[in-house]
């Protein structure tokens, strides 16, 4: 029992990064809007595939906001915006991540007489639709003109339904620790690092993004999610999420997960029971998934945390 214990400790001091991929499913969402091609119609930010159809998606900055934004609802201290320093520069946070989480998640950049930067421990990618855009539009008209003397404005917003897939990898040995010749203050106990990247485990488990949702409200938490460990930072799971009669094809998760054995820690699937036509008896919950998530992570930093 102990030589198994010092086993999975040694294994947690080789943890790079935790990767999770996720699905989720928006029935009717227009959740990232694009250039206006015409004055009265909102479009959808989309990319166009290989099969030629166009895909919406919802960007990686709206996705990090997103997070950004459930971490203050969660209570964490965020960094406040501040005006540039160097004329015509552009503003930055307040690049202190020895007391602001997301200075140090999600990292900055100030240009002044030395250039202070920190590189983003954790990656995110945008959340991209598995189906592609169908022509779909809502029709609105705005009657406060009519009150003021006008005539009512007319205008139409692009519109999705579909499953959407997203990826996000955390760099374990970089949360709380900064390189030689950073220019800022970054010392941080295990706990402290522990509790950031929990945090920031919540927030994705609670995804929900905060533009666009007055009229198009939308729940882009995830419903299905891949997570693994790693000796190396590889987000393995981000290509192998697909769809198959509306539940994901299990053949080609596994077929990762044998491929990349030899540099996975530990993992774990987990799923929203009900959510898909049946469920899968290989899976945990969505709460069981992240709560093996948390676990990681305090095994990890080597310290429980309440």
């Amino acid at each position: 029992m102990k030589n198994e214990m010092k086993n999975n400790e040694n294994k947690m001091k080789d943890a790079k990064c935790l990767t999770i991929s996720y699905l989720t499913w928006a029935s009717y969402t227009s959740l990232n809007a694009g250039d206006k091609e015409a004055d009265n119609i909102t479009n959808l930010k989309k990319i166009q595939m290989n099969d030629g159809k166009e895909y919406p998606y919802c960007s990686s900055q709206a996705v990090r906001r997103a997070l950004r934004e459930q971490l203050a609802v969660l209570g964490c201290k965020l960094s406040e915006g501040v005006t540039a320093v160097q004329k015509k520069g552009a503003a930055t946070t307040m690049c202190n991540p020895q007391e602001y989480i997301d200075d140090d998640l999600f990292g900055f950049m100030k240009a002044d007489t030395a250039t202070v930067k920190r590189i983003s421990p954790v990656r995110v990618s945008p959340l991209i639709a598995l189906e592609p855009y169908r022509g779909d539009l809502d029709y609105g008209t705005n009657y406060m003109a009519v009150k003021a003397g006008g005539d009512p404005n007319i205008f139409e917003t692009e519109i999705h339904s579909g499953f959407y897939k997203g990826t996000i990898l955390i760099e374990l040995d970089r949360v709380g620790e900064k390189t030689a010749g950073d220019l800022y203050k970054l010392e941080l106990e295990a706990k402290q690092k522990a509790e950031r990247v929990k945090a920031l485990l919540t927030a994705v488990q609670n995804l929900w993004t905060v533009g666009r949702q007055s009229r198009f409200l939308t729940d882009i938490s995830p419903k299905f999610v891949c997570a693994a460990l790693m000796k190396v930072k590889n987000p393995i799971f981000m290509e192998s999420i697909r769809i198959e009669k509306g539940k994901p094809d299990i053949n080609l998760i596994n077929q990762t997960i044998s491929d990349f054995a030899y540099v996975i820690i530990d993992h774990v699937i987990g799923e929203r029971k009900g959510f898909f036509p049946e469920d899968n008896e290989q899976f945990a919950t969505l709460g069981q998934a992240f709560d093996k998530m948390r676990q990681w992570i305090d095994d990890i930093f080597g310290e429980k945390t309440e």
